[in-house]
């Protein structure tokens, strides 16, 4: 069989099995790659004859748990051999958090309609940040160095590994995508939700802060300071924050 170096990033299918041979082990790992209309899954088997990863694996991960694998992928000689990827390192990315259950209750748990509902919102969520994220990801393809984001429920992800999903995006991406979410917290006073007002002590602070500055003053410093082509809208945007300011011409050179 052919051997090619490989490192694959997934998500552990199911709990992981030994091997025929003592310090051997087998397990699934679940691989996703986005394309711009949909996310394609594919389930890779994986071996190591590495007892350290093999002791790992058995005792330490479990389903959900996002691993780097990093080995030799063989690919078969002929249609009915098997594909495998034969694991040399392995890297755990993100542990998936444990589900804690009383077992008296295992047979008696139900799912409410509301939990259902919220899980459901849930999954929606996921589909529709995944497919923003995806899209944001490929906006700027090129060589040179990404930044990895995953995305996942929380909880046991053993059975929802098709809402687990993985991106590479570029640094100056990454600091637009921070822009955006800088923008979203940021809102006017009249969007100021009810629970986010400030304490009367704050609001005494912020208003003997305001009446002390002298607007005059202020735009003489910052006109001064700003070029004589940039003025007009520099005193255009201290109109829109403090109402009405001196006109360039009004100021000192």
């Amino acid at each position: 069989m052919i051997a090619i170096p490989l490192v694959l990033d997934g998500y552990l299918a199911a709990d992981p099995e030994p091997g025929d041979r003592e310090g051997t082990a087998s397990w699934r790992l679940v691989c996703s790659a986005g394309t711009d209309h949909l996310v394609e899954e594919a389930v890779i088997p994986c071996t190591t004859t590495e007892p350290e990863i093999a002791h790992a694996m058995l005792a330490e991960r479990q389903p959900g748990d996002l691993l780097r694998v990093i080995g030799h992928l063989t690919l078969p000689d002929t249609a009915d051999a098997p594909m495998r990827l034969h694991a040399d390192a392995l890297e755990v990315l993100w542990e998936a958090p444990l589900l804690e259950t009383d077992p008296d209750d295992a047979d008696t748990a139900t799912v409410t309609a509301a939990d259902a509902d919220g899980l459901r919102d849930r999954d929606d969520a996921i589909a529709a940040l995944a497919e923003a994220l995806t899209g944001f990801g490929q906006a700027a393809p090129g060589p040179g160095q990404t930044i990895r984001i995953h995305l996942s429920p929380t909880g046991t992800l053993g059975t929802g590994l098709e809402h687990c999903h993985s991106f590479d995006i570029t640094p100056d991406m990454a600091h637009r995508l921070a822009d955006y979410v800088d923008a979203m917290n940021c809102y006017l006073d009249s969007e100021r939700p009810d629970d986010a007002a400030l304490d009367p002590q704050t609001i005494a602070d912020l208003t003997e802060l305001f009446e002390d500055i002298d607007l005059i003053d202020l735009t003489n410093t910052v006109l001064n300071a700003t070029r004589p082509e940039h003025r007009p809208a520099i005193t255009r945007a201290m109109d829109d924050m403090f109402g009405d300011v001196p006109a360039p011409e009004d100021t000192d050179p």
